[in-house]
C-alpha cells in the first residue's frame, strides 16, 4: 500500500506540468465548446480525492489533534478558499494559460504571501503530520515546491490561443 500511497500522493504534478507547459495542446484536447479551465478542475478533483483516499489508507487518527492543528489547518484553508474567491475557477485553473484574461488581483493574501494558494494546501498538509506519516507530507510538498518553481517561470509566448 506504501508505494501505492506515494504515487497517487504525487499524481497530480505530472498533470499540472503537462498542462503548465502545453497549454494549447489542452485547449486543442477539450476541443471547441468545452472550458479547459472546467474540465482541468473536473480531473484535478478526482486526482484529489484519489490523493485524500491513499492519504486516509497510511494514516492513523486521534482526537484530540495536537495544538497547531487548528491554526495551521484553519489558516491554511482560509488562502485555499481566498485564493478561489478571488480568482474564481478560470484563475485558479490556468486560465490565463489557457488564452483566458484573468484580471490582476492585488487584496489579500496576494501582494503580501507569494503562491497562498500553494502556502494554504503546504499549511493545511503540515498540520496533519500528527496523522499520517512524515513521507507523505513530504512527497505532496515537494510537488507543490516543483509546481511553485515551474509556475514562476511562465513565458507568455507559450500561453494558448485566447478563446473565442
Amino acid at each position: 500500500m506504501g508505494l501505492w500511497a506515494c504515487l497517487a500522493v504525487i499524481s497530480p504534478f505530472p498533470f499540472y506540468y503537462y498542462l503548465w507547459t502545453h497549454p494549447q495542446k489542452w485547449v486543442d484536447l477539450c476541443g471547441s465548446g468545452r472550458d479547459p479551465c472546467k474540465v482541468m478542475a473536473i480531473v484535478s478533483h478526482f486526482i484529489k480525492l484519489i490523493q485524500f483516499i491513499s492519504l486516509l489508507s497510511v494514516s492513523t487518527f486521534s482526537w484530540p489533534p495536537p495544538l497547531y492543528f487548528w491554526p495551521l489547518f484553519i489558516f491554511g484553508q482560509f488562502l485555499n478558499f481566498r485564493v478561489y474567491q478571488l480568482l474564481g475557477e478560470d484563475g485558479t485553473y490556468y486560465g490565463v494559460r489557457f488564452g483566458k484574461n484573468i484580471p490582476w488581483v492585488t487584496e489579500f493574501p496576494f501582494g503580501v504571501i507569494r503562491d497562498p494558494q500553494y502556502v494554504g494546501s503546504i499549511l493545511s498538509l503540515l498540520a496533519c503530520l500528527s496523522w499520517v506519516p512524515f513521507l507523505y507530507i513530504f512527497l505532496w510538498v515537494l510537488g507543490y515546491t516543483f509546481m511553485i518553481q515551474v509556475e514562476s517561470k511562465e513565458d507568455p509566448a507559450t500561453r494558448a490561443k485566447p478563446l473565442s
